[in-house]
């Protein structure tokens, strides 16, 4: 089996550098992307396992994203853990609602968020 495939997206360039570099040190194969439409697209090429997204983009937020995601058939084993600042407990049901599996706010501990993936995409 090959490496598990995770998307990060963000807009922040330094945040989705330091996701991707973590990532990779733990053996992943990273896709990135820093708008929720360039989300889709990456996520309709590679067709991620999991997908690690921000909710506060251009181009369509995190909470649409996530929501077409969930829509489509042929990515319903598609992962979603939401990462952001929005840590209000509003924020967390929102985007539980439409269909994220995990909600991870800003700022993150490496170890913490490395444990959720792996909880949510390894056998």
């Amino acid at each position: 089996m090959g490496k598990k495939k995770i998307l990060a997206v963000d807009d922040e360039p330094n945040i989705l550098m330091s996701i991707e570099f973590i990532l990779e040190m733990e053996g992943y194969e990273v896709h990135t992307a820093r708008d929720g439409e360039e989300a889709l697209e990456v996520a309709e090429r590679v067709r991620p396992d999991l997908i690690l997204l921000d909710i506060n983009m251009p181009r369509k937020d995190g909470y649409e994203v996530c929501r077409i995601i969930q829509e489509r058939e042929d990515m319903s084993g598609t992962k979603v853990i939401m990462l952001t600042a929005k840590g209000q407990t509003l924020e967390r049901k929102k985007g539980l609602e439409v269909g994220a599996d995990e909600y991870v706010t800003k700022p993150f501990s490496a170890a913490d968020l490395l444990e959720k993936i792996r909880t949510m995409i390894e056998p």
